[in-house]
């Protein structure tokens, strides 16, 4: 019997639309009316860019909405972690894949994370070594491009 693979949306976010998705993903359930208030408290944007950033992202099916008492309440229709997780395998997707790494590491080196992440991390990586290729090889071209990169 095949299999279907189900096809997951590309996940196609401005950095924008992030930050109104941190808000709904962390209070679940909101109105503009707080969308706006609390966005205004972290950026100078005007009503209008919050409510069109709101309506992308509904428009997206990112967000959904309901009425409620005269008013929209809107909560996300992606889990936050998935959607990061996508995010982020996307992006590296665009990526040479032997320099991967090199990406990967700068990042770790720049970003605050807490002593449980770095556990994890740690553990992931000693259990990745044990099957990781001594050199990871270069995508970018069809045959290749050892000599280039």
């Amino acid at each position: 019997m095949d299999t279907v693979k189900k096809e997951q949306k590309k996940v196609e976010i401005s950095s924008a639309e992030w930050q109104i998705m941190r808000i709904v993903w962390t209070l679940n359930h909101v109105t503009s009316s707080e969308i706006i208030n609390l966005m205004q408290k972290k950026q100078p944007w005007s009503d209008s860019t919050i409510k069109t950033l709101i309506t992308r992202l509904t428009k997206k099916e990112f967000l959904s909405r309901e009425k409620e008492n005269g008013r929209y309440i809107y909560s996300t229709t992606v889990e936050e972690q998935a959607t990061m997780d996508e995010y982020a395998n996307s992006l590296f997707n665009d990526f040479c894949a032997h320099k991967s790494g090199l990406v990967l590491n700068e990042l770790i080196g720049s970003m605050e994370i807490s002593q449980a992440d770095i556990k994890s991390l740690q553990e992931t990586l000693n259990h990745k070594l044990e099957t990781a290729p001594k050199k990871v090889q270069c995508d970018c071209l069809p045959d290749g491009c050892e000599d280039l990169c």
